[in-house]
Parts: C-alpha cells; sequence; structure tokens
C-alpha cells in the first residue's frame, strides 16, 4: 500500500511541559549522567544556573509529548507494527532549566516512499517561556513493507 502524503505540512496543537527538578535528576540519573549541575541544585546554582539543568536529550520527554500524536495520527497512517527508528536530528539552543515551561509544536516535514519503504519525517519546536527556542528536532520513522 503507498504512503500517504496528504498529511505533510499538518501542524499539531502546541504541547506544554513543566521542567520538574525531579524529572531532570531522575533522568539524569537514568542515563548515567554524572554532571553535578543535572543533579544537584547547589553545583548548578554555582555554575551560574536558577536550578538543576537538563540534560539535552531530556527534550525525548518535552518533545516526546508533541510527537506522539503526530505519529498516531491516522491522517499520517503509519503501521506501527512495521516501524523502526530512523534517525534524529537536534539544533540546540539555550538549556531547559527546572521551573521552565516548554512549548513544543509539531509538525509533519514530508512523508515519502523508497525501495518499499516509507519514511515519515516529523519536525518540533520547543520554545520556553521568554521565547527562546531551546530545541529544534527532526524525527525520522521508517516503516518496513509499504
Amino acid at each position: 500500500m503507498p504512503v500517504n502524503t496528504q498529511a505533510v505540512g499538518k501542524v499539531y496543537e502546541p504541547v506544554v511541559y513543566a521542567v520538574g527538578r525531579e524529572k531532570i535528576i531522575e533522568y539524569a540519573m537514568a542515563v548515567g549522567e554524572t554532571n553535578p549541575i543535572h543533579l544537584d541544585v547547589r553545583a548548578a546554582r554555582a555554575a551560574g544556573y536558577a536550578d538543576v539543568v537538563a540534560p539535552p536529550m531530556f527534550v525525548v520527554v518535552y518533545g516526546g509529548r508533541a510527537i506522539g500524536p503526530a505519529m498516531f495520527d491516522p491522517d499520517v497512517g503509519i503501521n506501527l507494527m512495521m516501524l523502526v527508528h530512523g534517525g534524529q536530528e537536534f539544533e540546540w539552543g539555550p538549556l531547559a532549566i527546572a521551573g521552565d515551561e516548554i512549548t513544543t509544536t509539531a509538525s509533519v516535514k514530508d512523508i515519502s516512499e523508497e525501495g518499499g519503504r516509507g519514511y515519515y519525517v516529523f519536525d518540533s519546536v520547543s520554545t520556553n517561556q521568554r521565547g527562546e527556542q531551546v530545541c529544534r528536532a527532526t524525527w525520522t520513522q521508517i516503516v518496513r513493507g509499504v
């Protein structure tokens, strides 16, 4: 079954994520982060931050909430049973800090087919409460057997 490209350009409702100190610490510990600015508020403040700093890949926590509706959208038509992770690209801005509110908007950047595989590319733009772009991400998913 060929891929449906009609969803290209579709933009989803923004998702707001309140960045919590404990979530950052839990994430940092789960991924083996040892830099104290991610684990200890005193160390983060001594380094000039208002609170603990989220490791850059914390974007999967706040950004993933915005990408989910796009990936599960019937208009996009991803066969999740045949899905494999294709890749991610990130353009970083200011670091996310505990206490920030990150708003992420996701969109369908491209849908294409090649060699019996469907390629589904999503964009997300995440900004903090000051309007600074914290991260712009491209998320690529591949579906086998289209």
